[in-house]
């Protein structure tokens, strides 16, 4: 029997179903780390989300391009798209990549590689998947919330994607996170180890971390000097989570953080980026 895709409205999760029978719930929002939906569950199928649905792509920097949704869907997640020589890389995934999204990404070379930092971040990764047909890698620790599509290289801490463009793993937030730093820019592709302030010009004024964003959960010490031993190797100036792009969030600022949080009780809480510079 041929399976449905549907989308959790609320969180944007894709997940396998049977025809006829949505689900009954979404594994990540049922999660501690994400919230419950208010008004109960609504799943929609591929076709239903093609409809309601908008996808526009925007270069954020010379050779890297974000593509999100409109009207917001779920989380709101962007999907980064780096274009490469050796072939063009994404990590993370928009909510709905629509035709003209696929066309455009054809006319860029296509893909080559496919990658994420955690669920937050997946969105319709299932999608380019079955467009184009990349190399799907994530770190092996995140292979348990991978249902959505197909992972062909699970990875270990460490994992070069192409020359300069590395994955390390963070945990933390979710088990298996990882970042992707990016040496030709400078710039860290960070999940959701990082959560930057944005003012109403998208210039970044705070800095923060957390276990639970919703509930407000710390990471413990453990997990910040995890955090902390990984990004001090990285020297980035640029930050992209799956939901922001912060030009000028650099290295330094992440490790400020890190100690402050290391100094007493850990929290959730921004910081101004004046006090961590």
């Amino acid at each position: 029997m041929p399976l449905t895709r549907y989308a959790c409205t609320h969180c944007g999760t894709w997940q396998p179903g049977f025809p006829r029978e949505r689900p009954t719930g979404c594994p990540t929002c049922l999660d501690v780390r994400n919230a419950l939906p208010r008004d109960g569950w609504d799943f929609q199928t591929a076709g239903q989300v093609s409809e309601r649905l908008t996808t526009r792509w925007e270069e954020a920097l010379p050779g890297i391009w974000g593509f999100t949704c409109t009207p917001p869907f779920g989380l709101g997640s962007t999907g980064w798209l780096l274009r490469r020589p050796e072939g063009n890389v994404c990590f993370e995934g928009a909510p709905w990549y629509s035709r003209p999204a696929l066309e455009f990404i054809e006319v860029m070379g296509g893909l080559q590689v496919l990658s994420a930092s955690h669920p937050h971040g997946f969105g319709a990764l299932w999608q380019l998947q079955e467009h184009f047909d990349p190399l799907l890698v994530l770190h092996r620790d995140a292979v348990q919330y991978s249902k959505a599509f197909q992972v062909r290289w699970p990875v270990d801490d460490e994992h070069e994607l192409a020359p300069g463009l590395t994955l390390h793993c963070v945990g933390g937030h979710y088990e298996g996170q990882t970042v992707l730093y990016d040496a030709r820019t400078r710039s860290l592709f960070c999940g959701d180890a990082l959560k930057v302030d944005l003012d109403a010009r998208g210039r970044p004024t705070g800095l923060s971390c957390h276990k639970g964003f919703h509930y407000a959960i710390p990471l413990s010490h453990g997990e910040l000097r995890r955090y902390r031993a990984v990004l001090k190797q990285l020297p980035f100036e640029n930050v992209f989570t799956p939901f922001e792009f912060a030009r000028g969030v650099t290295r330094e600022h992440a490790l400020a953080l890190f100690d402050r949080l290391l100094s007493g009780m850990p929290h959730t809480r921004p910081l101004p980026l004046e006090e961590l510079s």
